[in-house]
């Protein structure tokens, strides 16, 4: 197989450590797809907060090392391995589970993982899917187990995960608030399927909140910074309203008797929890979103590959997330 000879460009993590300890080689084999597992040309590759987590080594599950960091990619199908007959050579596609490490020209990925990518949204947009999206639908409609009717309010709704769960919220049939921390951010979410967003930076925010939901309160509040919001966020719960938490960075205190007047509940989301049956039903509801035209991811900040380090380090450390983070190859 001449495949086997073809080298490639592919960020390497030797140890786990800071942004540092990502490396870019150029003399990476190119992998073969074995059974039910194709090869993607990969043109775009989002940039999750996760995959810092788990360079930094802090993640409850370590990669063996040395290992090629991302999962969500977009491209175009290079080779298809055996029985992975729902592909072609040249297919439009996007992943959220790459095998072999997505910041790499090419990427494996097993077929039940890839989806095909429509015409109307291109390669940064087709990588911003993955993670984002599924890990929305999985906090609104697994865990949150949504209701048309019901409000959200998505607490810190500029990012990845949040645009994406304002627009499946707004499609659902939720009244959708959102808060974001820049003037842009507002803009942005406002745009993408909430009905009201506020300032998180604002002393007196929450109270805002609570004025405009008045005595009912919030049904569910989809939470990306637990560990800064959690308290708030139960003092803004309805009767048997529930918090799911999406993102955390460290620990916080709560009084558990905000939980019992109300009834309320604090439920934990991995998406990497989903068996293949409930990727399947994520799938197929963003499939329908793309098609219907709701589903539309915003890119935020772009780099090369070779400026790896830096992106890992902004996701983290930037100003508010506005948008999606790429690496574009």
């Amino acid at each position: 197989m001449a495949t086997g000879q073809k080298l490639m460009r592919a960020v390497r993590v030797f140890e786990f450590g800071g942004p540092e300890v990502l490396k870019l080689q150029s003399d990476i084999a190119v992998p073969i797809p074995k059974d039910h597992q194709v090869l993607i040309k990969v043109h775009a590759c989002g940039v999750n907060p996760v995959e810092t987590y788990i360079r930094s080594g802090t993640y409850s599950k370590k990669p063996l090392l040395p290992y090629t960091p991302g999962s969500d990619v977009a491209g175009v199908i290079e080779a298809v391995g055996d029985n992975a007959s729902a592909f072609k050579k040249g297919d439009r596609v996007f992943t959220s589970s790459t095998i072999s490490g997505g910041y790499a020209e090419y990427a494996l990925a097993a077929d039940h993982t890839v989806y095909k990518l429509p015409e109307k949204l291109d390669f940064k947009q087709g990588a911003a899917i993955g993670i984002p999206y599924f890990t929305a639908c999985r906090a609104l409609i697994h865990s949150a187990r949504v209701k048309a009717g019901e409000s959200v309010l998505v607490h810190g709704a500029s990012g990845g995960v949040g645009l994406a769960a304002c627009q499946i919220a707004r499609a659902y049939g939720l009244k959708v608030l959102g808060t974001a921390g820049t003037e842009e951010g507002q803009k942005i979410v406002l745009q993408n399927g909430a009905h009201e967003v506020f300032n998180h930076r604002e002393v007196n925010y929450i109270d805002k909140i609570k004025k405009y939901v008045g005595e009912k309160g919030i049904d569910v509040i989809i939470e990306m910074l637990a560990n800064v919001n959690l308290s708030k966020d139960l003092s803004l719960l309805s009767h048997g309203g529930r918090v799911i938490v999406v993102g955390n960075r460290g620990t916080i205190e709560i009084n558990p008797r905000d939980t019992m007047a109300k009834e309320s509940s604090i439920i934990g989301v991995t998406l990497f929890s989903s068996t293949k049956e409930e990727f399947q039903q994520y799938a197929a509801a963003l499939q329908a979103g793309m098609e219907i035209g709701w589903l539309k991811p915003v890119i935020g900040s772009q780099y090369p590959l070779e400026k790896v380090a830096e992106a890992h380090k902004d996701i983290i450390h930037g100003s508010g997330a506005t948008g999606k983070m790429i690496l574009l190859l």
